[in-house]
């Protein structure tokens, strides 16, 4: 694989936490998403270990879901540092929206943190010595952004693009347009001068073409029924909150799934609300057979 450039440092994360980048270059230091809230301390430890004695100075969010936002409180207490979001988002953290911000919604968890400026697409960032392209990458997230480096071909992705897919089409749940604009940034991926992507999950990957290919044959199969969007946000949601939390009841997960404002809607599109109970039952089902959580009596846990 191509080097990354020096001043780049990519901690690959195992969920619940997204990937970080960190950079350090004689203009500063910062760090590209943060990970979830319970893994903090450890996205600490691993800036420490990175940075030594050096100061963090900035922190830039590709998009505010939990598990790409989550460290920032505790690294702006350790550091002080500045942070950038989405500037469609500023409304929302301004007031801590949890419902806006999708943190609700999902059943997910977000300390409160702050934020001291804004980019959107169009803008340019210095990280590392090098000049950055802010790129909208919406479909995954409405305010999803990636960062483009033209002059080393790198392509830092969020959830737009993995090696192998892409993030849950969150908008389609609900009903908004999703996957059209998911297919546009992926067409804008293929326009791009790009070597190398780092994703938001999964480790750095050359293989640009392919993973394109894979990413818009996935977009294809969930377009041609919407339903097939939905069990797998169903399924992502639930995994990931039993991750978090390591078990919990068939009472609990029903409760949840009914209370959180993104897995009722994917629920909803899955089966009558009468029928929920059964429907979480059933997914959890699916979930045992492929390995993904274990089941014990009334009591689902993570595997």
């Amino acid at each position: 694989m191509k080097a990354l450039p020096e001043s780049m440092t990519v901690l690959e994360r195992g969920w619940l936490s997204s990937n970080n980048v960190l950079f350090a270059s004689a203009e500063g230091t910062a760090i590209i998403d943060t990970g979830y809230a319970s893994h903090a301390p450890q996205t600490l430890a691993l800036v420490q270990r990175t940075l030594g004695a050096r100061k963090l100075d900035l922190i830039v969010n590709t998009h505010l879901h939990s598990d790409h936002c989550g460290g920032n409180a505790l690294l702006q207490r350790a550091y002080q540092c500045d942070t950038l979001i989405p500037a469609s988002e500023a409304h929302a953290v301004r007031d801590w929206d949890e419902e806006a911000l999708t943190f609700r919604a999902t059943g997910q968890r977000c300390d409160r943190f702050a934020f001291t400026g804004t980019i959107e697409h169009g803008a340019t960032l210095a990280l590392g010595g090098l000049r950055w392209n802010v790129l909208g990458a919406p479909g995954h997230d409405p305010h999803s952004l990636m960062l483009h480096c033209p002059e080393m071909r790198v392509l830092i992705s969020a959830d737009a693009l993995w090696e192998n897919g892409f993030g849950v089409i969150f908008p389609e749940l609900e009903g908004e347009s999703g996957f059209a604009e998911e297919r546009a940034v992926l067409e804008l991926i293929a326009h791009l001068d790009v070597d190398i992507v780092i994703p938001g999950h999964g480790a750095p990957f050359t293989d640009v073409g392919r993973a394109l290919d894979v990413a818009s044959s996935r977009l294809d199969y969930l377009q041609a029924d919407p339903a097939r969007n939905a069990k797998n946000a169903l399924k992502v949601l639930i995994v990931f909150k039993l991750m978090e939390v390591r078990a919990m009841t068939l009472d609990a997960l029903v409760t949840m799934t009914a209370q959180a404002r993104a897995m009722r809607a994917a629920a909803d599109a899955l089966a009558p609300s009468g029928e929920l109970r059964r429907l979480i039952e059933k997914i959890v089902g699916e979930l045992a057979r492929g390995g993904s959580v274990r089941v014990s009596g009334e009591t689902v846990s993570a595997a």
